[in-house]
């Protein structure tokens, strides 16, 4: 969902775009929009597999790196635990040391997650220096991979690298399974009585879009510094 708005703006922006994922879901946004076309390289690859991914990286020969691969969903992460961690965690230091390899990296922007913050179950606004935490597969891998990175730009990379942690994004083209908006919208259209999970959870939301150019704002300051 991300990738495929990310790839459409930077290809219209003048960039060259290649894209590393997994084989696209029916129905995705990526294969609606056929994106392909608009890839220089379009690959497939598990980031679990170290030795594949690094020899595609160095085939491509990046610029600029932007890490989004990851198991993303909350739900899935109970059922699929072990998955969860070894996609978020071990995907992203293979993504970390694949990128160590690009000598004329200018910049690399590893995506996690606001919900890397531990929990305290109040209404205060977290801050970027607050603690790191995770109950649940998800938000305990995405926090692992978010330690991981600053241990890794501090103490190895030569190159520069950036965080992003975005919160829940909505916009055309997200059709993954238990997503909030696009479930209230497709009982609404079906002339059913919306469900809402958790009611009494808070959940912040952003457009994909101000989300995305939030990531291009961080990796042009990235260069530029």
């Amino acid at each position: 969902f991300k990738g495929a708005w990310l790839s459409l703006i930077l290809q219209q922006r003048g960039h060259l775009v290649s894209g590393i994922s997994l084989e696209p879901e029916v129905g995705s946004l990526y294969e609606r929009a056929r994106i392909g076309k608009f890839l220089e390289n379009d690959v497939r690859c598990d980031i679990r597999e170290s030795a594949k991914l690094l020899s595609h990286f160095k085939e491509i020969n990046p610029d600029v790196v932007i890490h989004l691969a990851a198991q993303a969903l909350v739900r899935v992460s109970y059922e699929q635990p072990k998955d969860t961690f070894e996609t978020n965690v071990f995907g992203t230091l293979n993504v970390l040391n694949a990128s160590q390899e690009i000598r004329d990296l200018k910049a690399q922007l590893i995506v996690t997650t606001d919900k890397v913050y531990k929990n305290l179950g109040t209404l205060k606004r977290y801050k970027e220096s607050d603690e790191l935490g995770g109950d649940d597969p998800y938000s305990a891998s995405k926090a692992m991979a978010d330690i991981l990175t600053q241990s890794w730009q501090k103490s190895v990379s030569t190159q520069p690298i950036g965080i992003a942690r975005a919160g829940n994004v909505i916009g055309g083209g997200d059709y993954s399974n238990n997503r909030i908006i696009p479930n209230l919208i497709d009982d609404i259209s079906k002339g059913l009585n919306p469900s809402l999970r958790h009611p009494d959870s808070v959940r912040p939301w952003q457009n994909v879009l101000d989300c995305l150019n939030g990531y291009i704002s961080a990796v042009n300051s990235l260069i530029e510094n």
